[in-house]
């Protein structure tokens, strides 16, 4: 009897064994099961995205461009055609003044420096015969950026690249841009030094405004669009009550020659042009020579009692006038010359925001640096235009390029115009016609 109770109760313990042993597969395939599932989900969920991606992305693809960024690219036929009208209509420069600046520096970093990537080493040794553009083509994508609102779809068209190597090679070029205009002369941004250098100054102001004798150059401030802070700190430095916008302030001198003698750049925008024009009220109190004198408009502050003088600006409505009938004459016809010559500040803002349409779109909010760089590099850009072209033929070039037609609509009215539009009627873009390639 005992026997038979010890056989049943073996039996028993087996045949659970055997059930545990069962149910422990059975979780075992329940297991795999899910996580196959969850494999196929993960893989299905990751094809969707990508589809929508597909739907709704806003770049070009390495299939839907030109085979090569060297062949026979939109940017490879302008270079070789070496066209001088062409060459400035997309980025503000005769093919000599090009070529100058090529060959100032910007070539030479361009194949001895290695583009800066977080996956390869700084000390690496470069390689541009492996690069998608040479130093030519890099400079060409940079001035087209400088010059145009075009978006980066684009850039991608004319010079054939993918996105991210758009990105690399135009914040690369930019930093080696600027290094070569430091060192470029005619880029230089230099306040006069020599008494002499006053004189002549001013001597080109007398050959056409008489009673200005002591004038050597124009002031005025520039206000340029910049994006909206998440930071409230930033935000309300940034924001402009009187313009009731968000902007970064400049103050720039200009002279009577045309180019940039001095400028301090990348202000806040709700600073006042008095406390930015500060660096430049102290070379007016140091570094000029008693009787020169720059030449502004009304709303621009003339500074404290110590440069008296040193600003001058036509009269302000309901200004006391003098009663003596000769000394009024001779008042009006002074403030006249110095209303008529005030204006070459005006077209000097024109001829910056003008010629360099990457300006008139908000400018990036979080690199102050890189933005301070964009503009010293515009500021710069500028004066060898100036000093190279020469004012008068760029004011028989340039203007009738930017006039012509739809154009005067953003020469004269561009600040009332949404960042949209510009961008829709943008010049450069406009050169060259390209399509995305199946």
């Amino acid at each position: 009897m005992d026997n038979d109770d010890d056989e049943q109760l073996r039996f028993a313990q087996l045949q659970e064994e055997e059930e545990d042993d069962i149910e422990d597969m059975n979780m075992m395939d329940i297991a795999f099961l899910i996580a196959a599932l969850a494999i196929v989900g993960a893989e299905e969920a990751r094809r969707l995205l990508a589809e929508r991606r597909h739907d709704h992305r806003i770049y070009l693809v390495r299939a839907q461009l030109i085979d090569s960024a060297r062949g026979n690219t939109p940017w490879q036929r302008l270079y070789r055609s070496r066209n001088d009208r062409a060459f400035i209509t997309t980025m503000g420069f005769s093919v000599d003044v090009f070529e100058l600046i090529l060959k100032s520096g910007f070539e030479e970093r361009w194949n001895s420096t290695a583009i800066p990537r977080e996956d390869v080493s700084e000390r690496t040794v470069p390689r541009p015969h492996r690069r998608s553009l040479d130093a030519a083509g890099a400079l060409g994508l940079v001035l087209h950026y400088l010059c145009s609102t075009m978006s980066d779809v684009s850039l991608q068209q004319i010079f054939a690249l993918i996105p991210s190597t758009v990105s690399r090679y135009n914040n690369f070029s930019l930093s080696i841009l600027l290094k070569t205009l430091r060192r470029l002369p005619d880029a230089s941004i230099v306040w006069p030094r020599e008494q002499e250098e006053f004189e002549y100054l001013t001597e080109l102001v007398v050959g056409r405004h008489s009673l200005l004798r002591g004038a050597f150059g124009s002031i005025d401030g520039l206000n340029l669009p910049v994006q909206t802070s998440d930071d409230i700190e930033i935000e309300n430095a940034t924001y402009n009550g009187w313009l009731k916008e968000h902007f970064i302030s400049s103050v720039i001198v200009f002279s009577s020659q045309g180019s940039i003698i001095e400028c301090n750049l990348n202000a806040p925008g709700s600073w006042h042009d008095s406390r930015v024009a500060q660096p430049i009220y102290q070379k007016l109190l140091t570094d000029t020579p008693d009787g020169f004198f720059l030449v502004a408009d009304t709303a621009f502050p003339r500074g404290t009692d110590r440069i008296h003088g040193k600003i001058r600006a036509p009269m302000k409505a309901g200004q006391r006038l003098p009663s003596d009938a000769n000394e009024l004459a001779d008042r009006m016809r002074f403030d006249r010359q110095l209303l008529s010559y005030r204006q070459t500040a005006e077209w000097g803002m024109r001829a910056i925001q003008g010629s360099f349409g990457r300006l008139r779109m908000p400018l990036q909010i979080g690199d102050a640096a890189g933005r301070g760089d964009l503009l010293e590099i515009c500021m710069r850009l500028h004066n060898v235009r100036t000093r190279l072209v020469g004012i008068n033929q760029i004011r028989s070039v340039y203007e009738p390029i930017w006039r012509d037609g739809d154009q005067a609509e953003i020469w004269d009215g561009f600040k009332d115009m949404m960042f949209s539009e510009q961008r829709a009627r943008d010049r450069v873009s406009a050169y060259h016609i390209v399509a995305a390639f199946e």
